[in-house]
């Protein structure tokens, strides 16, 4: 009885590390992918300021993702590395949100979005602190205090740009338009994530959304933009279905790990 009782145990433990594994990697993939998007602004920057700006970010959300891929390494026991989540997995096998894979676009696009990730990142990650699991907690410590800065620059340049000149206020419009179908993915969850919610370790993000729909709202109508009324939504992420976005993504960050197996910096 014993035994069987233990094993039991050794069995739910097993699967509850799969899950949070899975979960660790699910945030890691975010983090790099729009970490490598906003990277392709360095030497393309507006000017210097901005430009050694933007690869600030990029930085914080790639070495936010490699501390997720080191957890999510430690908890699959099977030699894996941070490496091997980055740079030996395939499309199908990220499961990342959308938004994140949409491509560069202009300056006012990359704005935009980061305004919405920025907005969605500040409640997530705060209460994400609060989770039972505390190496998930500590990571998002340290996220919560980067994306302080991040949503004030998102929102100083959407203020800009909105209230700026007509091409400017023209840019940005267009681009709260496209992206905002992609949102909706963002506080939606699945089995996996529920599970987790259950125990206290996941986050449940339907439960700011409206908090995060102000918010938005408030900074939009600030700059003089209007908030899209537009019921499209495009999911799929977290299930590994993805743009065609993410393959070319993958094809510039996977290269020369895949070209020099086993190569390390």
């Amino acid at each position: 009885t014993g035994a069987r009782i233990m094993s039991e145990k050794d069995t739910k433990k097993e699967t509850l590390d799969e899950d949070i594994c899975c979960y660790a990697a699910r945030l890691g993939d975010d983090a790099i992918v729009l970490g490598h998007r906003i990277s392709e602004w360095v030497s393309r920057g507006p000017f210097l300021e901005e430009d050694i700006a933007l690869g600030n970010v990029s930085l914080d959300y790639i070495g936010r993702a490699r501390m997720y891929y080191t957890y999510a390494a430690e908890l699959s026991g099977d030699g894996k590395t941070e490496d091997d989540f980055a740079y030996l997995r395939g499309e199908r096998d990220f499961q990342n949100h959308l938004i994140n894979e949409l491509p560069r676009g202009d300056f006012a696009y990359t704005i935009a979005r980061q305004l919405l990730v920025d907005a969605f990142n500040t409640y997530y990650l705060a209460v994400l602190t609060t989770s039972n699991d505390k190496t998930l907690a500590a990571i998002a410590e340290k996220g919560v205090k980067e994306t302080k800065y991040h949503l004030r620059r998102s929102r100083d340049w959407t203020l800009r740009l909105g209230d700026g000149t007509q091409e400017s206020h023209k840019r940005i419009q267009a681009a709260i338009d496209d992206i905002w179908g992609f949102t909706h993915e963002l506080f939606e969850h699945d089995e996996l994530e529920r599970r987790l919610i259950d125990l206290g370790i996941g986050v449940d993000a339907s439960l700011f959304k409206d908090q995060w729909l102000s918010d938005v709202t408030a900074v939009l109508e600030q700059a003089n933009l209007v908030v899209p009324t537009q019921e499209w939504a495009v999911r799929g992420g977290r299930d590994g279905y993805h743009t065609e976005n993410l393959g070319h993504i993958l094809t510039e960050m996977q290269f020369i790990h895949r070209t020099y197996p086993g190569c390390q910096w």
